[in-house]
């Protein structure tokens, strides 16, 4: 079964221009992290799968502006 929040189109990171990745946290959250720099968006609750699939949209779009935390650290 395919997932819609992974085909939400993402920017390049805005920090090191690298892949971004939508993680789903155990079922409660959704954020958007750099594979290369460890740069995140914050984290979007949700409790359904309507729910869900709008706070993917939320953190896509906030990568997608640059609003993103970048610790200096990635992972």
């Amino acid at each position: 079964m395919d997932d819609p929040i992974y085909d939400i189109e993402l920017e390049d990171c805005p920090i090191c221009r690298g892949a971004g990745l939508i993680q789903d946290e155990q079922g409660w959250s959704v954020s958007v992290v750099c594979m290369d720099c460890g740069a995140e968006t914050a984290h979007a609750e949700y409790r359904t799968p309507e729910e869900r699939l709008e706070a993917a949209r939320r953190v896509a779009l906030l990568w997608n502006m640059g609003k993103v935390v970048h610790t200096g650290m990635s992972d």
